[in-house]
Formats: C-alpha cells, structure tokens, sequence
C-alpha cells in the first residue's frame, strides 16, 4: 500500500494523499446516507452505513486511504456519559466530569462495548480496494477530558484548565483511565483490520507549552508506545492542532523512542518551519488550509508550495491541515487528489 509505504519512509510512485473529514457534507452522498441512517450518532453506531461513508471518498476522490467513520467522543460515550449531537451546536454531554466520584463512575473496559467500530473496520477492510489503506482513530486524552470535564466544546476551556491547574492530579486520574482505554480501543481497531491509527488532539492549543507537554502530549506518547509493543509495524499518526509555536519542545520530548512515525501538521504552521524542526525524525503530513479549496487557484498555489517545501520525496503524506469544510466544491476535493498524484510523480 503507498499509503503505509509513504508513513514508513519507503519510496512511493507519488505522494499519496487523503484528506481529513473526507467524507462529510460537502459529498451529495454522504448527505444521502446521514439522511437514511436518522442522526448522526446513529450512522456511526451502524456498521452498513459506517462502512458506506468511509468508502465513499475512495470512489469519489481516489484517495490513497480511508478513514473510518466514526467519532472521538464514542468513547467517553462508552465510559457511561450520555451523548447527543445538538443542530447548530455539536456535541453534548449530559453528564460532566469534575469531581473523583465523577472518575470513579466511570466504566472500565468500556472498549469492549465498541463492537459497531471494529465491525465496520472489518467490513471496510473487506470491501476496500487491497492498494487502499484504511486508517482507525481515537481523541487524545486531553481533547476527550475537555469535552468531558466541560460537557461541550469551549473556546475557553475555563473548567478543564481550573482542573489543571486548582487539582492537577485529578485531571491526571482521568487522563489515565482515558489513556488505558484508548491504548486498548486502538489495538482493537488494528486486529480489526485498520493499517494505521492516529491520534486527534484536537484542543492542544488550549494550554500553554508547559502545561500540554504535561496534559497532553505525554499521553499521546504513552498511548502510541503501548499501541507499538504489540504492533511494532503498525503505523501510528499524531495530529496535535495549533501546536505550531510548540514544535522545538515537541522535538525535544521524542529525542528517542517517539512510538509514532508520522506528524500530522495544521494549516497555522508553515511546511517549511515543520520539516526544519521535525522532518528528519518523522514523516510530516499536511497541510493545505482546507478554505483554499474554494478557489481552484488559490488551491493550486497552496499545492505548489507545500511541494516546493517537500518535493515529491520520502516523508510526505499530502493531506489538508484541518477538515474538509461542509460547502468546499467536490469537483475541487477530486481535482485535489488528481493533481497531488500528477505532480509528485517519481
């Protein structure tokens, strides 16, 4: 498969490429099976349609690899916290976490409860062209703890960083439930059938250097070097947004035994500062601002000049720097793909 090729620092025919949020509503098919399955927790929790959607852009858009649909917060879900998906405003939890007896109610094991996940990575697996990889995924621990510890997504993080800082221990107690958790979800999703994971840390911007380092990307280490003891071939991706100001501690702190090989770059940094400070120990991935395909110009520019950074070298997954946008053009999402494949042609 390029794909693992490309994350294992082999050379490939091209650059491959994916795109995160590949299948989403800027897809008239997506929108077509998001409308059948009823909501959008119940799209997840059906393995047909699950696996419907996550092949979707590989018909479409011939991306080098899938991503299975599903959500970072089935897993809180798991844990015992009730869970809906608002219109206009996302996900909400109906329960919180901010107190010890909160942690202790908590299921253990609740990994074991997401059979709708591997069975549809399994069926993915199946259905998905054998060139084709299919990646499973998780939140970080500190990204699942803010929407948990807040009940929503925040622009301040005002309980989450009061936790961190009035009672830092407790905050570390949910961390490692959620770390053990998530070690054990993403070793289930490989036996499943997933090629490679990664871990979303979507709110890593949310804490000063020192703070992240030690309420976030530590755990992400933690996880990706137990998900290596028993899958040492297995790639492991990380995806820490906005973390563009923290990189020469990133690279400091994975000096050894990092326990992932690729890094997934945010569109708030630039390519070329990424591959100066970490291109030589990991595979970069990245970064085109997804807003730069509205315009068919202003999409190609962006390609020439992450290429001109990275070239058409070993050590570049193209991807975009955040998701897919809900009215980006699909003709541009397919021209995208098309045109990363032709110009990085070895």
């Amino acid at each position: 498969m390029i794909f693992i090729d490309a994350c294992l620092r082999k050379e490939t025919p091209y650059t491959p490429v994916w795109l995160m949020r590949q299948a989403g509503r800027y897809l008239s098919e997506y929108k077509a099976t998001r409308t059948k399955a009823g909501s959008f927790l119940e799209l997840c929790q059906s393995v047909e349609l699950a696996t419907e959607v996550t092949l979707q852009p590989i018909e479409i858009l011939n991306v080098d690899a899938a991503i299975i649909f599903s959500d970072i917060l089935v897993v809180p879900l798991a844990m015992g916290l009730p869970l809906e998906f608002l219109a206009g405003e996302g996900p909400h939890f109906l329960r919180t976490i901010r107190e010890s007896s909160d942690i202790d109610s908590l299921k253990v094991g609740a990994y074991k409860d997401l059979d709708y996940v591997y069975d549809a990575i399994s069926t993915t697996r199946v259905k998905l062209p054998k060139d084709k990889a299919l990646i499973g995924f998780c939140g970080s621990p500190w990204t699942l703890a803010t929407y948990m510890i807040e009940g929503q997504g925040s622009k301040t993080y005002a309980f989450s960083k009061k936790l961190a800082y009035q009672n830092p221990q407790l905050l570390h107690t949910l961390l490692s439930r959620l770390s053990d958790e998530l070690v054990s979800y993403l070793k289930s999703q490989i036996r499943a059938g997933a090629n490679a994971v990664q871990i979303f840390d979507s709110w890593a911007a949310a804490l000063e250097p020192s703070a992240y380092m030690e309420f976030s990307f530590k755990y992400m280490l933690a996880i990706a070097r137990e998900v290596k003891k028993e899958y040492p071939n297995t790639p492991v991706m990380i995806f820490p947004k906005g973390v563009g100001g923290l990189l020469e501690y990133i690279a400091d702190e994975c000096a050894t035994n990092a326990g992932f090989e690729v890094f997934g770059v945010d569109w708030g940094v630039s390519m070329a500062r990424a591959r100066s400070i970490l291109g030589d120990r990991f595979v970069l991935q990245g970064n085109l601002e997804p807003s730069r395909l509205y315009s068919r110009t202003s999409m190609e520019e962006g390609v020439e000049e992450i290429l001109r950074v990275m070239g058409n070298r070993a050590g570049h997954i193209f991807n975009l720097g955040h998701g897919m946008l809900p009215d980006l053009p699909r003709e541009n999402a397919i021209e995208l793909v098309k045109m990363v494949q032709e110009k990085t042609k070895r």
